[in-house]
């Protein structure tokens, strides 16, 4: 913003000669503005040049299609005038009208919005009696974790607990099975 210090101001790619915080959407507007121009130049520049510039090199002099330097000339100056013109409607956009911006989703919705994976999730507590090492937490931890449905199993030694996280109901005895199989008790 252009009240800055001079360091800034030298240093930026854009300057905002007002401290409004409107005028940057509009330097956004007119640099989309801009560019858009600086296509439609480069599309009608190509387009002209290459049918032309063969022509007036006399390429096909031979199938009798010549043009004078005069008329060359002036073909390339109308080429100019309307790289100009259009370079000039620039003066016609109004770059405090919004309402030829596109709507896009904002970074909140993308926040907000719940994802499948976590809005199933459920976190339940076990307690398992038998384990007394991390050796234990491991095996009761990959025993668990090899039922579909769970997505994580931690094992605590010193508290007697599993905290599983799960995608789907799985019944008690389903977990109370794989503990036993492991050679652990499910005690609640």
């Amino acid at each position: 913003i252009g009240a800055g210090t001079d360091v800034a101001i030298d240093s930026a790619d854009t300057v905002l000669m007002n401290s409004r915080l409107s005028d940057v959407s509009a330097a956004v507007r007119l640099s989309r503005a801009t560019l858009r121009n600086i296509k439609q130049n480069l599309f009608w520049a190509f387009f002209y040049n290459s049918i032309l510039i063969p022509v007036a090199a006399g390429l096909f002099s031979k199938w009798g299609l010549v043009i004078s330097p005069m008329l060359g000339a002036a073909a390339m100056s109308l080429s100019s005038f309307c790289v100009v013109t259009n370079a000039l409607r620039l003066n016609l956009v109004d770059i405090h009208n919004p309402r030829h911006d596109k709507k896009k989703n904002s970074f909140h919705d993308e926040i907000t919005e719940p994802n499948a994976k976590e809005e199933k999730m459920a976190e339940k507590v076990l307690k398992v009696e038998g384990m007394m090492c991390t050796h234990c937490e491991a095996h009761v931890s990959e025993a668990l974790k090899k039922i579909d449905g769970i997505t994580d199993a931690v094992a605590d030694h010193t508290k007697k607990t599993v905290t599983i996280k799960t995608t789907k109901e799985i019944s008690r005895d389903i977990l109370a099975k794989a503990i036993k199989d492991a050679g652990y008790e499910m005690i609640g």
